[in-house]
């Protein structure tokens, strides 16, 4: 039985625990066990070696778990954390009601459950079903395991497959990749490997390009050369050139591939790529409004009201976005861009049309809120998204567009190719589009490269504000931002809301940025030290990156405490007053990658945390189940990447040549951006000087400037 967990990593689900003999004696056991906690009775086969620090341990190479036969063993077991629904107290009053017989009861006459004081009808069905889910996942471990494979994914491959996992892993371990979230190719391989699949397998060679285009994607690329795809595909994964052809054509044949000239496209990236391409070029030449001129005086009219005085080129952007289709509207901080929307939606307004304000976050969302007065939404909520039997699917689309005579859509430098695609299926003829941002910022984090393509393909007129005003003149944030955008050094002396701190050794860099923000900057600014002030590093790894910065902030800021609940899962301990960050999609849950939000309530006892995201509509409570855990991640420092979108009264940014890989202008650029009263670098002026010297932006493979132009070209 084990005794006591010493140490687990819910990742690679290596653990260290303290197992307790039938005969009495104790043993240390480590290595990857499925589950692992203090009451569990387990058979576990292994090897014993001597660790020079810590003695005789067994190395564990298989775990199978048994059912504990004693009251004190079966208590344990179930309040150990492992079954949903049952806690320490809840088990404690199962095993007082049945005795030996407890597992028993819950597995086959539920029904008397309900005898339990707290038990009810509901909680009766989940404690039933957990434990038979359990009991399952056990088996998927104990196959996996057989064959040499770390259990690590065992629950996630039963939540896909459930009844089936077993199957589908003997007859087509690459199916993984593609339903599970988490394996990817390199983990499908190893299971295949292990029970017998060919390494000339055509769902090998099949898998082996998909994962390859799904890497490039991830690096923002929409497709790849095909030259390049054999080689690499060949080169690192050891596919024969001609099985990798075979694959790419027998992919193209079944529509998941599909290839212009030598460029290789996932479909959903080809389809994405030609309809924003087709639809922007619709919405721009409808030309429906072109017989309703505007009323120049109408613009001073709204100045006068609003106390507004525009500039050139903010009128021609007001001028232009009624007399277009489509305006690009760009310029980076304190260059009116706010202000020129103002005015606009006026102009709007005035003329009795119906205006819809949205931006790619619901950070980005409630900015836009703040700034101009109006209501605004997520573009997952404009869209209507909603589950259906397939997974999901956006309501508004081609047969039920957005009722709306304009859209303004801001932060689109944020917005990928597919989610634009699903934004402009969804725009009815005749409707004016407005898209807002600043192209000198990151990409967005998906493949494509929107915004800029746009731009450079020269088809939609844009509106270039470069002029900082006299209201954002003053701030030393907005001026340095120019400057480093400009390839100049930021200036230094005399700044009240910049500052630089120089600090070349990274662990006392990482120490001075947890006292800025536990400290020095709460008692400057006045400010919640978790809820208004961000560090954002440009890479997770180092003593400065995201990982180990979190660690410490964490500790300093939200600490263990008796009043605190915890709960284990995903590779972390979740508190109450946690920051948080959701790293991937949810659709079920409808929180998007790169959410934040705070813990506010923990229940060991049904092994569930609730998280309080931001909302333009009113924030909301989100419930995760331990096993769902895993989509989250401590955000008391975040990667600049995952800043995109959002702004904070103060910015704290690490910026040491233990980042080299990553310094480029533009990160730099968009990580001073998201501040509005305090920026503060740590690290050495070195690493700020290299970062701003490179403005060579590795280049997205996209193709969505050259098929506008080819539109714009057949039209002419």
């Amino acid at each position: 039985m084990i005794e006591r967990v010493t140490f687990r990593d819910e990742q690679t689900l290596y653990t260290v625990a303290r197992v307790k003999r039938a005969d009495g004696t104790e043993f240390t056991a480590v290595g990857p066990m499925p589950t692992a906690a203090a009451g569990q009775a387990v058979r576990i086969h292994g090897l014993w070696v001597n660790h020079k620090t810590y003695g005789r341990q067994l190395k564990v190479e298989r775990v199978e778990t048994v059912t504990p036969a004693t009251l004190v063993g079966i208590e344990r077991y179930l309040g150990s954390g492992l079954i949903r629904g049952i806690g320490p107290a809840t088990a404690r009053n199962l095993v007082k009601a049945f005795g030996l017989k407890t597992l028993e009861v819950i597995e086959r006459r539920p029904e008397l459950l309900l005898e339990v004081e707290g038990i009810g009808p509901k909680k009766a069905e989940r404690i039933k079903q957990a434990v038979a889910e359990h009991k399952a996942i056990q088996d998927v471990m104990v196959f996996l395991q057989a064959h040499g494979v770390s259990p690590a994914y065992a629950a996630r491959i039963y939540k896909t497959y459930g009844n089936r996992s077993i199957e589908v892993v003997r007859e087509n371990p690459y199916q993984l990749a593609d339903d599970v979230s988490g394996i990817g190719f390199r983990t499908a391989d190893k299971i295949a490997r292990e029970v017998g699949i060919a390494p000339d397998s055509p769902h090998r060679a099949a898998a082996a390009v998909k994962y390859w285009l799904s890497r490039s994607a991830d690096e923002g690329h929409c497709y790849s050369p095909r030259a390049d795809v054999v080689k690499a595909v060949g080169d690192e994964l050891q596919v024969p050139p001609a099985l990798v052809e075979e694959a790419i054509e027998s992919l193209k044949g079944q529509g998941q591939l599909f290839i212009e000239e030598d460029r290789v496209y996932l479909a959903p990236f080809f389809h994405a790529e030609r309809g924003v391409a087709m639809r922007l070029s619709e919405i721009a030449g409808a030309r429906m409004w072109e017989l309703d001129r505007l009323d120049p005086a109408l613009i001073g009219q709204i100045e006068e009201a609003t106390g507004i005085h525009l500039g050139d080129a903010q009128r021609k952007a007001v001028e232009q976005a009624y007399s277009c289709g489509v305006t690009i509207l760009t310029g980076g901080p304190g260059t009116g861009k706010t202000t020129t929307l103002k005015v606009l939606l006026g102009v709007f307004e005035a003329r009795r049309m119906k205006v819809m304000l949205a931006a790619p976050t619901g950070r980005a969302a409630k900015r836009m809120a703040e700034a101009t007065g109006r209501r605004a939404k997520t573009i997952h909520r404009l869209l209507e998204f909603e589950p259906a039997e397939d997974g999901w699917r956006f309501a508004r689309g081609p047969a039920n567009p957005l009722d709306c005579d304009a859209l303004i859509v801001d932060e689109v430098s944020m917005i990928d190719i597919l989610l634009m695609y699903n934004l402009l299926k969804a725009i009815k003829p005749g409707c004016r589009l407005v898209l807002v941002g600043d192209a000198d910022q990151l990409p967005s984090v998906g493949p494509g490269n929107v915004l800029r393509d746009i731009i450079s393909s020269r088809v939609v007129p844009v509106v270039h504000l470069n002029q900082v005003f006299r209201q954002a003149a003053g701030s030393m944030i907005v001026e340095n931002a120019h400057r480093i955008n400009r390839g100049e050094f930021p200036l230094l002396r005399g700044a009240t809301d910049f500052f630089f701190i120089e600090e070349p050794d990274p662990e006392r860099a990482a120490g001075a940025i947890v006292s800025l923000v536990a400290q020095r900057i709460p008692r400057r600014l006045g400010c919640d030290p978790v809820d208004d002030i961000q560090v954002l590093a440009p890479m997770k790894r180092s003593v400065t990156g995201v990982d180990n910065l979190n660690a410490m902030l964490r500790q300093a800021l939200n600490p263990p405490h008796p009043a605190r609940p915890e709960l284990k899962g995903g590779g972390n301990v979740f508190r109450r007053g946690d920051k948080v960050m959701q790293i991937r999609n949810n659709y079920e849950r409808r929180v998007w990658n790169g959410d934040v939000g705070r813990v506010v309530w923990v229940d060991p006892e049904e092994c569930q945390v609730r998280v309080r995201f931001t909302d333009p509509e009113g924030d909301r409570d989100v419930i995760y189940d331990q096993a769902d855990l895993d989509e989250l991640v401590m955000a008391y420092c975040v990667s600049i990447h995952k800043s995109q979108g959002s702004e904070f009264e103060a910015v704290v940014v690490p910026v040491s040549t233990q980042h080299f890989v990553m310094l480029h202008r533009n990160l730099i650029y968009t990580a001073v951006t998201r501040a509005k009263r305090l920026v503060v670098l740590v690290g050495t002026k070195k690493a700020l000087a290299i970062a701003i010297r490179r403005a060579d932006v590795g280049k997205r493979r996209t193709g969505l400037a050259r098929r506008l132009q080819e539109i714009g070209n057949r039209k002419a």
